[in-house]
């Protein structure tokens, strides 16, 4: 089969690859459409997360397909199946697990190979992280799932409440996601921020009430004139470095929350002033992931459309077209996601 192999940074080849074998409990997937993600983006541009993902590998993890074949002693799901999976599974026994914190979990295995024909899905993922595509829903769209879930958790461990004020910090694919999810919850206002015209237009477009462009003035001011002097009431970051991980603390409001979403290099380390968190009673923390139920949470709301993700595709390329996508990621900013169609 045809399969994108990451060697390392910014090193991919589309090369022939033998199609998986499936052993008892796996699932042997065509793939319908995988989608492009930042991480998959930071990856190809500094190459770590060892933990995730180990080199060389056929890379891609937002995907959705058909099911061609089930290893021995599987019940579900059948041959013909449109399905999809989560890019992790995590093992329900460590001591993460046992306290909820599944996507912490201390034996998560993980699932990378969404740019290629074929995708061979784990026994332990095909038990707790896959689920049937209802039909109506596209392979794109199913595939959106991933980082959807990724959106939710973070949303709920901020505490979004209806009638809140949101800033969100990036109007890539992550920031947009949690537009879409914070006007779904009902919040009064939500502002987005971003260096670029065409995405700040593009999140007007998808619902945001006030956007701010990051490059013409003092942020912080314009944020506080939009929320009467006060700041927002939750702040989301959701780019991924160090210069905005600390504008987002100059966002919110006493007593308000900082969710720093966006993931820095490890060892990346970032000043906070004291008197904010002490005085201030300011919440600041991150979030990484998913448990399967957001998965699945995620699944229903795209197949609801009570969380449409359909605008965010911008674009659609073949399998052997990878190296432009990731040119075009890299350059173009107005691409939102690409989907591939290996």
């Amino acid at each position: 089969m045809k399969a994108a192999v990451l060697y390392g940074v910014k090193d991919l080849r589309v090369e022939d690859v033998q199609v998986p074998i499936v052993e008892a409990g796996e699932v042997l997937v065509r793939v319908g459409a995988a989608t492009t993600c930042g991480t998959d983006l930071k990856i190809f541009q500094r190459g770590y997360v060892e933990k995730v993902i180990s080199l060389p590998a056929i890379f891609g993890h937002e995907w959705s397909g058909e099911v061609i074949e089930v290893g021995d002693g599987s019940e579900w799901p059948r041959v013909g199946m449109r399905v999809r999976a989560g890019n992790s599974a995590p093992c329900l026994r460590c001591v993460m697990c046992q306290r909820g914190k599944y996507n912490l979990c201390e034996h998560m295995i993980w699932l990378w190979g969404a740019y290629a024909e074929y995708i061979k899905v784990p026994a332990r993922m095909v038990l707790v992280n896959m689920q049937e595509i209802p039909g109506h829903v596209s392979f794109e769209e199913a595939a959106i799932a991933e980082p959807l879930a990724c959106v939710l958790h973070g949303v709920e461990e901020a505490g979004v409440k209806l009638g809140d004020t949101v800033a969100i910090i990036g109007a890539g694919p992550i920031g947009l996601l949690h537009l879409l999810v914070a006007k779904k919850m009902g919040v009064e206002k939500a502002i987005i921020i971003d260096l670029v015209e065409e995405r700040l237009a593009y999140a007007r477009k998808l619902g945001a009430d006030e956007t701010v462009n990051g490059g013409e003035g003092d942020v912080a001011e314009r944020v506080h004139q939009l929320t009467a002097g006060y700041g927002a009431d939750v702040v989301i970051e959701a780019i991924g470095l160090p210069s905005t991980w600390k504008e987002a603390l100059k966002l919110v409001k006493k007593g308000g929350t900082v969710l720093e979403f966006g993931g820095c290099p490890p060892g990346t380390e970032v000043n906070i002033d004291a008197g904010m968190l002490h005085y201030g009673e300011t919440t600041v923390l991150g979030t990484f992931h998913a448990t399967p139920l957001h998965f699945r949470k995620a699944l229903n709301l795209i197949s609801s459309r009570a969380i449409d993700v359909r605008p965010l595709v911008t674009g659609r390329k073949k399998l052997e077209e990878i190296n432009e996508v990731f040119e075009t990621l890299s350059t173009t900013k107005s691409a939102i996601k690409i989907a591939i169609n290996p």
